[in-house]
């Protein structure tokens, strides 16, 4: 338990770990969800993405953006998505597919939500089909 307020000190310290911290535990939750991971931290000239996994039912490419936060006192993580956020990640999800020969396939673009708050396990929301290109 010890352990875990430390981290927790150390995350609403430093934004950069907190949300690779955010990232972390947004993979592992999709993962038990069944989905696969392809690529984290996909970056090209058009823009990022978070993760990249595949949806073994039907082959679908799942582009995750991750918003992490200490809290929602002022609004929703995933209100952070902006309207130039998802035209950057539709446009890095088609270089993905191009580079990696996966133009065919079904594409899906999510956003997961992860909230720290001040104690206790983090809540860890996903929105399936947040971003429409």
């Amino acid at each position: 338990m010890l352990g875990f307020v430390f981290n927790r000190r150390a995350l609403l310290k430093d934004p950069k770990r907190l949300g690779r911290w955010g990232e972390i535990k947004s993979e592992r939750f999709l993962r038990r969800k069944g989905l696969r991971t392809l690529a984290r931290n996909f970056n090209c000239k058009t823009g990022e993405i978070d993760l990249v996994m595949a949806e073994p039912r039907d082959g679908t490419i799942v582009f995750v953006e991750v918003k992490t936060r200490t809290s929602e006192e002022y609004f929703a993580a995933e209100a952070a998505v902006t309207a130039a956020k998802r035209r950057c990640v539709v446009s890095a999800a088609k270089y993905f597919a191009i580079r990696n020969k996966v133009e065919g396939r079904p594409r899906r673009f999510d956003v997961v939500a992860v909230v720290l708050g001040k104690k206790g396990e983090p809540e860890i929301r996903h929105f399936e089909y947040a971003v429409v290109p």
